[in-house]
C-alpha cells in the first residue's frame, strides 16, 4: 500500500445527525472530501476548513463526473499522501457503486476502509412512519434499484420472481418509472389494492409522502408532480403510516431554520430546533477570536482585587475572561468585588465556575442593568467590564453617569465572516429557508453585510425573521430588516418558543 488512505463513508439518508460516529471522525480528519449530490452541506462544514471539497454529484438526468473518473480521482488523491473521504448518500454498499471504487483502489495499491451508513431504503420509510418489517404483517423486505426498471429485456430485474418474493418492496430513485413498476408488479401477482407510498426528500425539511395503491399510485404521483429524489415502498406496512407517523407531528417539521450565530455557539440553538423536527442550516456570520492585544486585559487582571464590581454581559465574556485568567495563572481568589451578570446563560456560565452573581436584572438586556444598579452603585466604585471589541457604549456610559469608574477591556473579537453567502442568498430567493434567526446585533449587521448587492427586502419576503431581543430587533429595523417575532424571555429557549408559537405557517 502507498500514500494516504481513502475512507468510503455512508452519509445516511440526508439528515446530518444520522451520520455514524466513525463516519464523522473520518470527515473531521479529512484532507479531501469527494461527495455526492444528496450529502448535507452541514456534513461538509464539519470537515477541516482547509480540506479540499470536490462535488461529483449525480442526478437522474446526468453525471458531473463519470464513475470511472471518480475511482481514479480517489486513488490519485490518496497517492499524494492525503486522507480522502468519499462521502456517499445512504449506505455505500446499497447501490452506491462502492465495490467499483474498492476494486480500483486495490488495483492501485491504495489503503481504504469502508464505513457503513444508514441506507435510505430503511431510514427514509421509518421517518415517514413506515417500518419495512412488522410482526404479523411483513417478515421480509427487498431493496431494488429502479434503474431501467421500465425495460423488461435490460433491467436485470426478474419481475416474475420479485413481485411475490418479499412482503415489502423498496425501489430506489424510481419515480420516473413508477407506472412501469406498478404494472409489472400487478402483472406478476401483486394485487392492485396493495398499498404503496412515495417518500420524497426523506429526513430533509422538504420530506413529503403520498400513499395509495399499486392501481393508483402513479396517477397520484403525476397529479402531485412528484419528482426525485424519492423512494417507493410497496406492501402492507404502508397501512401503518396513519398510526405510526411521528416525524410530521413535530411542531417544526418541514421547516428549515437559518442560524447565523458563530459556529462555536450554534450547537445549542441547532439542537433545540432539531429536537422539534426542524432542519438547521448554519450560516455563521461571526467568528469569535481572542483580541489582537492582550495587554489591556492583563493590566486589569494584575490589579483584579482593586475592582468593586465585575460585570459580565454575555457568556462569551465569561469564557474569554476566565480563559485568560487560567492562561496567565491568575488565582480566582483574587476576585474581591461583587459580580453582576446579564442573562440566565451568563449566570449559568459563572455558576459552572463556582461563582454565584450578586446581581442580575429581570430583563436579560444590558440596559436593564443600569436601572438595577442605581441603588447599588456608590460614587467612585471601580467597575471592570469585559466585553467584545464592538460592544455598545450604552452600559459603560450609563455606569459612568451613575458615578462609577469604568474600565472596559476587550476580551474577544467579533469577526465578520460570510462563507457560503451566495448559496444562502439562492436558498432564500428560492424559498428554501423558512426562518431566519438573529441572536445579537452583530449577527444582523454581519448578515446584511454578507448579503450586500442583494435586494434584501425581496430576498426576505418569504422568510419569517426571529430576533432574540429588543436591542437586536432595533438594529434590524435600522438596517431595513423586518422582524416578525421577538423572544420573551431573551434567551435561546425563548427564541425557540417564539419560532414555534409566534408564526402562522402558511
Amino acid at each position: 500500500m502507498a500514500g494516504g488512505k481513502v475512507y468510503l463513508v455512508g452519509a445516511g439518508p440526508g439528515d446530518p445527525n444520522l451520520i455514524t460516529v466513525k463516519g464523522l471522525q473520518a470527515i473531521q480528519a479529512a484532507d479531501v472530501i469527494v461527495y455526492d449530490r444528496l450529502v448535507s452541506p452541514r456534513l461538509l462544514a464539519m470537515a477541516p476548513a482547509e480540506a479540499e471539497r470536490i462535488d461529483v454529484g449525480k442526478s437522474p438526468a446526468a453525471a458531473k463526473i463519470p464513475q470511472e473518473q471518480i475511482n481514479l480521482l480517489l486513488a490519485e488523491k490518496a497517492k499524494q499522501g492525503k486522507t480522502v473521504v468519499r462521502l456517499k448518500g445512504g449506505d455505500p454498499a446499497v447501490f452506491g457503486r462502492v465495490g467499483e471504487e474498492m476494486a480500483t483502489l486495490a488495483e492501485h495499491g491504495v489503503e481504504y476502509e469502508v464505513i457503513p451508513g444508514i441506507s435510505s431504503a430503511i431510514g427514509v420509510p421509518i421517518h415517514a412512519g413506515i417500518p419495512v418489517t412488522y410482526r404479523g404483517i411483513a417478515a421480509s423486505f427487498a431493496v431494488v434499484t429502479a434503474h431501467d426498471a421500465a425495460d423488461d429485456d435490460h433491467s436485470g430485474i426478474h419481475w416474475e420472481q420479485l413481485a411475490m418474493a418479499a412482503d415489502t418492496l423498496i425501489f430506489l430513485m424510481g419515480v420516473g418509472r413508477l407506472s412501469a413498476i406498478a404494472e409489472r408488479l400487478m402483472r406478476y401477482g401483486r394485487s392492485p389494492e396493495t398499498p404503496a407510498a412515495l417518500i420524497r426528500w426523506g429526513t430533509w425539511a422538504e420530506q413529503e409522502t403520498i400513499a395509495g395503491t399499486l392501481a393508483d399510485i402513479a396517477e397520484r404521483a403525476a397529479q402531485a408532480n412528484f419528482q426525485n429524489p424519492a423512494i417507493i415502498v410497496v406492501g402492507n406496512v404502508v397501512r401503518l403510516r396513519d398510526k405510526l407517523a411521528w416525524m410530521e407531528k413535530k411542531p417544526l417539521f418541514g421547516k428549515r431554520v437559518l442560524v447565523t450565530r458563530a459556529r462555536s455557539q450554534a450547537g445549542e440553538l441547532a439542537s433545540k430546533i432539531e429536537q422539534l423536527g426542524g432542519e438547521v442550516y448554519e450560516f455563521p456570520v461571526i467568528r469569535l477570536a481572542p483580541p489582537t492585544d492582550w495587554q489591556p486585559v492583563d493590566q486589569a487582571l494584575s490589579r483584579l482585587e482593586s475592582f468593586d464590581w465585575l460585570i459580565f454581559t454575555s457568556v462569551n465574556g465569561v469564557e474569554f475572561f476566565f480563559g485568560r485568567m487560567r492562561e496567565t495563572a491568575i488565582d480566582i481568589r483574587r476576585l474581591r468585588g461583587k459580580i453582576a451578570a446579564v442573562g440566565s446563560v451568563t449566570e449559568q456560565a459563572l455558576r459552572q465556575r463556582g461563582i454565584i452573581p450578586d446581581l442580575m436584572p429581570d430583563q436579560f438586556i444590558a440596559d436593564e442593568l443600569l436601572t438595577v444598579m442605581q441603588n447599588k452603585l456608590r460614587p467612585g466604585d471601580r467597575i471592570l467590564l469585559p466585553t467584545a471589541d464592538i460592544a455598545r457604549k450604552t452600559l459603560p456610559d450609563g455606569l459612568r453617569q451613575l458615578g462609577g469608574e469604568v474600565t472596559e477591556i476587550d476580551v474577544y473579537q467579533n469577526q465578520a465572516v460570510a462563507d457560503d453567502a451566495e448559496a444562502v442568498a439562492e436558498m432564500l430567493a428560492n424559498g428554501r429557508i423558512d426562518v431566519l434567526t438573529f441572536t445579537s446585533s452583530s449577527t444582523v449587521k454581519n448578515f446584511v453585510k454578507a448579503m450586500q448587492g442583494q435586494d434584501l427586502p425581496k430576498l426576505l419576503a418569504r422568510v419569517q425573521v426571529a430576533s432574540i431581543g429588543p436591542v437586536t430587533t432595533e438594529t434590524a429595523a435600522k438596517l431595513g430588516v423586518r422582524v416578525d417575532v421577538q423572544a420573551e424571555p431573551h434567551t435561546i429557549d425563548g427564541l425557540v418558543e417564539a419560532i414555534v408559537n409566534g408564526f402562522r405557517w402558511a
